[in-house]
């Protein structure tokens, strides 16, 4: 879980340069349009060998308003997977099962902006 962490934070740092959103690209809302973000297949990168595709490019939506209750809160069997994320003291879990069908979750914790992904 400290890899998802750390390769979260180091995503969002200033340093990534070629990978981040240009300024044209953020709406008004904040967000940036995916079709406006750095693409690596029309930047001319090779699929890997055997690569098939199922799905075009961002075809499954991330989920970037996620809601969330309280531990007492949640109606979940106990043996229910989730990843957990901590930061600070400040926890919160994602359940696998939803994950499965969205895959990606952006969100922030303790102040720092974190992706999860399944």
């Amino acid at each position: 879980m400290a890899v998802l962490v750390v390769v979260t934070l180091w995503a969002f740092t200033e340093d990534t340069a070629p990978f981040r959103t240009p300024d044209s690209a953020i709406t008004e809302s904040g967000r940036a349009d995916p079709r406006d973000v750095y693409d690596p297949v029309a930047a001319g990168e090779p699929l890997p060998e055997g690569f098939r595709q199922l799905l075009p490019r961002d075809a499954i939506r991330p989920v970037y308003e996620p809601t969330f209750t309280t531990a007492t809160g949640v109606a979940w069997p106990d043996e229910t997977d989730v990843i957990g994320v901590e930061i600070d003291g400040e926890a919160k879990a994602y359940p696998v099962a939803f994950l499965t069908g969205r895959e990606l979750v952006v969100d922030e914790l303790a102040g720092w902006p974190i992706l999860v992904s399944w």
